[in-house]
């Protein structure tokens, strides 16, 4: 059987003996009835956990708002509440232009005016963005209409503690909004259960120390892919929220091409988990057993532009991975290993346990992808089909390949006639779930 998979913005293929070919993870069967903007319009319409964005933010500034009335130039932005709308940045697959339409109408609908809306890009640890980048993600309409801003890490207002010790500092931007809206799409996180809700504004608008603090209880076991209750992580992410309250969410689930099939939009937390119910019943898949190898792939550009960002999918293989199995990792990684910090702590380590016992005694952010890379090595072997030098990827203690192809036909023989072989064309999306 031939399958395609994501590699940057082309494919990379491989032909599977169907003999051996134990199954190939996709979404399960679904007929979703809404997609894209229609998708969040009809969610912004049937909200969840709350009234209709345009209500509540009535019932809360109400006295302020007319809709009839006129703006009075220099007076009107003065007195009216500021909007904060945060959105996901570049290296997210969400199509934040199909979402923001459709929340500043709600808010417009409401007496909103564009002056007193800020849209938030959440950089978490990623980088800025050009201007052209920010209008894309915006769409020209909004880019045109509203102020958009980066997340800024080194401008940020100390709003509390947790009481696992994460501080909850949060940028200006976002901090001094009066009216706060988080966007996102809802996909499994390795360690916070699931991405979306409160994350948009922790790690995605906080300090490296907040998020570093938060990201230590990765650690512990029950800080894992596809769990919210008793997952401290997530747990201590939500009582962050307390301290910077979000009046609105809209999330969205995304098919393998990354477009909108789903979304939830009203209560942080309500609306959530509702996303994630939807994700599982699309994503989360029983396989009977661990397979000798798993094929797995992001899915292509943008987010297997780095390895940092690819390291996400080798997560979700090692849950299908038997012990002593072989992965094959493939992502383009044209932008290298994308986090400094990353690059240092892989790079200095002689062996792979190094990384292991590093993060214990000196947790940083960063240097937890490379610890959780380790933590595959102590389990698989790790074989990357990457744009970048081969040699440089030996010191990573992966196995270069010039191909996919190549890299099955020489797992298959390392194996034996007997391997089986789990394919994961989307592997940031689906979590393999033993039976």
């Amino acid at each position: 059987m031939k399958i395609d998979f994501g590699y940057g913005n082309g494919v990379q293929s491989v032909e599977i003996p169907d003999a051996k070919l134990m199954d190939v993870l996709v979404s399960n069967p679904m007929e979703h009835e809404r997609r894209g903007e229609e998708a969040v319009r009809w969610a912004l319409e049937h909200p969840i956990g709350a009234p209709r964005l345009r209500d509540v933010y009535r019932d809360k500034f109400g006295y302020l708002a007319d809709p009839k009335a006129a703006p009075l130039p220099g007076h009107r932005d003065e007195v009216m509440p500021q909007i904060g709308i945060v959105t996901s940045d570049s290296s997210r697959p969400l199509a934040s232009y199909e979402l923001l339409p459709a929340v500043i109408d709600e808010l417009r609908a409401a007496g909103a005016h564009d002056s007193q809306i800020t849209v938030v890009f959440a950089l978490g640890s990623h980088r800025h963005h050009t201007e052209e980048e920010m209008r894309r993600l915006a769409g020209d309409a909004v880019f045109d209409a509203v102020r958009c801003v980066d997340s800024d890490p080194e401008d940020c207002v100390h709003l509390g503690t947790t009481s696992r010790g994460t501080p909850v500092d949060i940028c200006r931007s976002v901090a001094y909004a009066d009216f706060r809206i988080c966007l996102g799409n809802v996909e499994f996180h390795y360690f916070a259960g699931y991405s979306g809700g409160i994350k948009a504004i922790l790690p995605g608008c906080s300090t490296p120390a907040a998020i570093q603090a938060n990201h230590r209880m990765m650690l512990e076991e029950n800080a894992a892919a596809g769990r919210l209750d008793g997952n401290p992580l997530r747990e201590d992410l939500e009582e962050a929220g307390d301290f910077c309250p979000v009046d609105y969410i809209v999330n969205a689930v995304l098919d393998e091409h990354k477009n909108i099939v789903y979304a939830a939009a009203g209560d942080l937390h309500e609306a959530h988990r509702d996303a994630c119910a939807y994700l599982d019943r699309m994503y989360r898949k029983s396989i009977p057993e661990r397979a000798d190898i798993v094929i797995v792939s992001q899915g292509g550009a943008p987010k297997d532009a780095n390895l940092y960002q690819t390291q996400k999918a080798l997560d979700n293989a090692k849950h299908a991975v038997k012990d002593g199995g072989t992965i094959i990792l493939i992502g383009a990684c044209n932008e290298g290993l994308g986090n400094s910090r990353f690059e240092e702590w892989m790079l200095s380590a002689e062996k792979p346990k190094d990384l292991l016992d590093r993060v214990q005694r000196d947790f940083q952010l960063g240097g937890h992808k490379a610890a959780a890379i380790a933590q595959v090595l102590q389990k698989a072997e790790i074989r990357l089909v990457s744009e970048m030098d081969d040699i440089f990827v030996q010191r990573l203690f992966l196995k270069p390949s010039e191909s996919a192809q190549r890299a099955l036909d020489e797992a298959l023989e390392r194996h034996g006639p007997n391997a089986k072989v789990l394919a994961m064309p989307f592997g940031g999306a689906t979590l393999p779930v033993v039976q």
